[in-house]
C-alpha cells in the first residue's frame, strides 16, 4: 500500500513539474518583459531621469505627476479627451457593426466562409503596415487612391488625413475595416446557441426580431461584456494606429491621444514624465475596467439557471 502511495505521489510530482515546464515560458516572459518594465517605469516616474543619461535620475517624488496637470495641462487634458471621444464614439459603432455582420455570416449558405475570410483578412495587417497603406490612400492630394475614385464620381476632393476638421473622422472610419476581429468572436457566440432554444421559438412563433432580442442577444451577452472591455482597453491605448500615419501635421494634432502624448514625451528625451503619465492612464483604465466588472449584472452565465 505505501509503496503504491509513494508511485501516486511520484506521478503526481512528475505531472505537476511537467505542467509548469509548459507555462514557464509564459511566466518567464511576463516576468522580464510586462512585470519588470513596469516596476522600472514606476520607479522612473517619481525621479528626473532623460533617455540621453545613462541610469535612475535624481528623485522628486510626486514632481512630475504635478507637471501633468500643471505645466502640461493643457496638453493632457487635449489627449485625454480625444482619446475618450475616440473611445465613445468608436466602441459603440464598431459593437453594433461587428455584431450586426456576424448575425449575417453566422447563417450557413454557399460562400459564407469566403465572406468571413474577406472581413477578418483587414484585421491580419500589421498595424505599421494599415498605417502607411491609410496615409497613402486617404491623404488629400488629388492623387491619392481615395480622391481618385471620388473624382471618378464628380466628387470634389477630400482632405481625408491632411485637415484638422476631418482627420478624427476619417481615423474612425478607417478602424471599422478592422471589425473582423470582434466578428470573429460574435460568429462563435451566435453558433453556441443551443438549437433548442430556437425550435421552441418557431414553435410559440416567435419572428426573427422576438428571437434577437429575446435568445440572440442575452445568450451573447458575455461575449458583449467582453468586447466592451477589451475595446475600451484598446481604445484608451490607441497608438501604432496613429503613429505610422505620414500625414499633415494639422491633421495629426487631432489624433493626439494619450499613448502619443507619452511617446512625444519619450521622444523629447523626458523619460520619467513620460512613465508618469503611462501610470496615470494605467489607473484610468484600471478604474474604468473595475466599474464595468461592477456593473456587469446583466451578463447572463449559463451556470446561474
Amino acid at each position: 500500500m505505501d509503496k503504491n502511495m509513494r508511485t501516486a505521489q511520484k506521478r503526481k510530482i512528475l505531472e505537476w513539474i511537467s505542467s509548469f515546464a509548459f507555462v514557464l515560458p509564459v511566466v518567464i516572459g511576463i516576468a522580464v518583459f510586462t512585470l519588470t518594465p513596469m516596476i522600472s517605469s514606476l520607479g522612473y516616474s517619481f525621479t528626473r531621469t532623460y533617455t540621453t543619461v545613462a541610469g535612475m535620475g535624481e528623485f522628486v517624488g510626486l514632481k512630475n505627476y504635478e507637471n501633468l496637470f500643471g505645466v502640461y495641462a493643457e496638453q493632457i487634458w487635449d489627449s485625454i479627451g480625444s482619446t475618450f471621444l475616440f473611445t465613445v464614439i468608436s466602441l459603440p459603432i464598431t459593437l453594433v457593426l461587428s455584431f450586426a455582420l456576424a448575425l449575417f455570416l453566422a447563417k450557413d449558405f454557399k460562400g459564407v466562409k469566403v465572406f468571413r475570410v474577406v472581413y477578418y483578412l483587414p484585421v491580419m495587417l500589421p498595424a505599421v503596415v494599415s498605417g502607411i497603406l491609410w496615409s497613402s490612400l486617404a491623404n488629400g492630394s488629388d492623387t491619392s487612391a481615395l480622391n481618385v475614385v471620388l473624382a471618378a464620381f464628380g466628387a470634389k476632393p477630400f482632405a481625408f488625413y491632411d485637415s484638422e476638421k476631418t482627420a478624427f473622422f476619417t481615423f474612425i472610419l478607417m478602424g471599422l475595416f478592422t471589425i473582423g476581429s470582434s466578428m470573429i468572436l460574435w460568429i462563435a457566440q451566435i453558433k453556441a446557441i443551443p438549437d433548442s432554444m430556437f425550435e421552441v421559438a418557431d414553435l410559440e412563433g416567435a419572428n426573427y426580431f422576438v428571437r434577437l432580442f429575446k435568445i440572440i442577444i442575452p445568450m451573447c451577452t458575455p461575449m458583449i461584456f467582453y468586447n466592451l472591455i477589451m475595446g475600451i482597453i484598446n481604445s484608451l491605448q490607441i497608438f501604432s494606429n496613429v503613429i505610422t500615419l505620414n500625414i499633415e501635421p494639422a491633421g495629426k494634432e487631432q489624433l493626439n491621444f494619450i499613448v502619443v502624448r507619452i511617446y512625444d514625451f519619450y521622444n523629447s528625451t523626458d523619460l520619467s514624465t513620460a512613465c508618469a503619465l503611462s501610470w496615470v492612464l494605467f489607473v484610468i483604465i484600471a478604474v474604468i475596467s473595475a466599474l464595468t466588472f461592477k456593473f456587469n449584472k446583466w451578463v447572463y452565465y449559463g451556470e446561474e439557471v
